[in-house]
């Protein structure tokens, strides 16, 4: 039996494999090479120039896309008092404390993103272990632990994108959908992109970004010229 099937063989074909294309001709062959039946959601993956092992080489953070990423998020809270009405109106979809925590304890992990106050995070540290790996743990470095609770909530259902290098130096996250159209992709990498070069931890040296590509969700990766991507920006 073939190893991928017909439609992704053909998308292939459609791409230089030797070849790095500007950020639009990218943009145009995402187009032609998402074949798939569903919206397909539109991925970055970069290969940066640091060693994570190194505290001073990491890099995390988040990002507000100006179009969202097409996905419909569930955001669960941690609060109690007044925030519990600030998140709610918010448009958060499940809001508690000890109520939550016996709930996650018990297995319950029914959502995307999870957000929290400050006074909350001793009680949610005790549960770290459970959301810690499935990347559900909130905090402070992605705006996730803070007391403004309403506006972390609509980050969040309105497109806020988190990121992280893994222990291969690579990083990879969606930015939208292949439906959004080519200019509304474009503004999204650009905003996405911009992040990722403010993130640059003051250890790394040399090269920053040594591979970057787009693809489709079951489309092939399209490299990038990096240094036409800077001419964009």
């Amino acid at each position: 039996m073939p190893r991928q099937g017909k439609k992704y063989l053909e998308a292939r074909g459609k791409v230089n494999r030797e070849a790095k294309y500007s950020l639009d001709e990218a943009l145009d062959l995402l187009k032609e090479t998402a074949r798939a039946k569903f919206d397909e959601t539109v991925e970055v993956a970069m290969r940066l120039g640091v060693d994570p092992k190194y505290p001073d080489q990491q890099v995390r953070g988040s990002v507000v896309l100006p179009h969202g990423t097409g996905k419909s998020v569930r955001v669960l809270v941690f609060a109690k008092g007044e925030k519990v009405k600030e998140a709610q109106d918010a448009g958060a979809d499940f809001v508690g404390s000890d109520d939550l925590l016996a709930k996650i304890q018990g297995g319950w992990l029914d959502f995307d993103k999870a957000v929290a106050t400050p006074d909350m995070m001793g009680g949610v540290g005790r549960i770290g272990k459970l959301l810690g790996p499935r990347g559900l743990m909130p905090n402070p470095k992605v705006g996730t632990v803070t007391f403004d609770i309403a506006r972390a909530v609509r980050d969040l259902k309105g497109g806020k994108v988190e990121f992280r290098v893994d222990k291969t130096a690579t990083l990879h996250a969606g930015i939208g959908k292949v439906g959004f159209g080519k200019e509304k992709l474009r503004e999204n990498f650009l905003t996405f992109f911009e992040a990722i070069m403010k993130a640059k931890p003051s250890g790394a040296k040399g090269v920053y970004i040594r591979t970057l590509s787009l693809s489709s969700t079951m489309g092939p990766g399209i490299r990038m010229n990096f240094n036409a991507l800077l001419m964009e920006k």
